[in-house]
């Protein structure tokens, strides 16, 4: 589950992470009383107005402005609020900004130079462990340096049976090039980070950047937090921070219904029954020249209303063609399955106006396949997985 960014940064802080100062507005006189109150707290006479969305990139879309005065607080929130903001991360269409965050400046004058640097919490998925991965080229894309300036970035892996070790932390600010009062803010400031990743049972904690202020502290500037989904039954307060307008409509409808949807860009909507099948399904799709529409897993239950659901989403994207229906009775039997398929095919009417090819394969599939041919409507039975991917080839031509 993805976070906005002053929703990892309230997590963060509960783990004493040091943040700048920011107050959430939504809109523009709200802003303006947020950047008063900084002004009162922090004597900052400059401010950051930041667009509140799920994607990266947004200084790049004209979503984070410096203000200068109160007036261009108000004035750059009324042109935030409300903008669709287009990054390299959203689609062409970009996200409404319906918030956003006023923060204290951090690039006041002192005694040394500020600085900007990348931190970011991640498993390895390759050996199994937790890695600290950071570099001295904060604020910069992350990827565009490992790509050009791969030396730059350094990665620690955290031992689970011991957890992070304090020589590690401060091997993090050892290569940073940090010395003095900044080497120990943020050595704890990479001890209590990794602490928050694991207390918040996190995915990915993306920091970029860690600001090193001129009196040598050291703040997470900004936060891209995301929430392994698995685990939110121990973090309620934390569920209650899901923002279902930043998330596509038909994935948060499907999610209500018990099924398991991932939205695409292709042709050809899916229906299985487990994620493996449908993976290879959506491999089939390819090879037969379409592409894959959508990832839908039934689960083990295909009962008529069950199949109902998954027409319905399947069926609010336009661009689907065809739809296949890939379906391994083990703990499900073929033939309930197909009953399931022509009960809501009955139920829809005139709704479904595109070919469905159904392949079903095991207990009772040859029962299953009668029923299908049998029921008078438009959907083709496949037995064999060539079968299914001919008639597939066939109905898009």
């Amino acid at each position: 589950m993805n976070l906005h960014e002053y929703q990892g940064k309230q997590i963060l802080s509960s783990f004493g992470v040091k943040v700048p100062l920011e107050i959430l507005a939504e809109t523009p006189e709200e802003a303006v009383a947020a950047a008063k109150k900084i002004q009162e707290e922090t004597g900052s006479t400059v401010f950051a107005v930041k667009a509140q969305i799920h994607a990266g990139g947004r200084g790049k879309g004209g979503g984070v402005k410096i203000a200068k005065s109160i007036d261009e607080v108000q004035s750059y929130a009324d042109q935030i609020l409300g903008m669709m903001l287009v990054t390299p991360q959203t689609s062409a269409e970009g996200k409404l900004v319906r918030k956003v965050l006023i923060s204290q400046n951090v690039y006041y004058d002192g005694p040394s130079k500020p600085a900007e640097f990348y931190v970011s919490v991640l498993l390895n998925r390759a050996t199994g462990k937790n890695m600290i991965m950071y570099s001295t080229e904060g604020g910069m894309d992350i990827e565009k340096v490992a790509e050009e300036t791969p030396e730059l970035i350094f990665t620690e892996e955290i031992d689970p049976a011991t957890g992070l070790l304090p020589f590690q932390a401060r091997k993090v600010a050892f290569n940073l090039g940090l010395s003095g009062a900044a080497f120990r803010d943020m050595t704890k400031f990479i001890t209590a980070l990794y602490k928050a990743y694991e207390g918040s049972d996190s995915a990915l904690f993306e920091i970029n950047p860690v600001f090193k202020t001129a009196d040598d502290q050291i703040l997470a500037a900004d936060a891209k937090v995301t929430l392994d989904e698995s685990a939110l039954y121990r973090h309620k307060d934390y569920a209650e921070m899901r923002d279902i307008h930043e998330e596509n409509p038909v994935e948060v409808e499907a999610k209500e219904a018990g099924l398991n949807y991932v939205d695409l860009d292709g042709n050809v909507g899916c229906m299985v029954n487990g994620a493996g099948l449908a993976m290879a399904t959506m491999d089939l799709i390819k090879q037969a020249g379409g592409e894959p529409a959508n990832f839908l897993d039934v689960g083990g239950t295909a009962d008529a209303k069950r199949v109902e659901d998954a027409f319905r989403l399947i069926l609010k994207d336009d661009n689907v063609k065809a739809i296949l229906i890939n379906i391994f009775g083990g703990i499900v039997r073929c033939d309930r399955v197909a009953q399931g398929v022509v009960d809501a095919y009955k139920n829809m009417g005139d709704t479904i106006k595109v070919p469905i090819i159904v392949r079903l394969q095991g207990t009772n599939a040859d029962i299953a396949k009668k029923l299908i041919d049998e029921s008078g409507l438009n959907v083709l039975s496949a037995v064999e997985f060539q079968e299914a991917a001919d008639k597939v080839q066939e109905v898009l031509a």
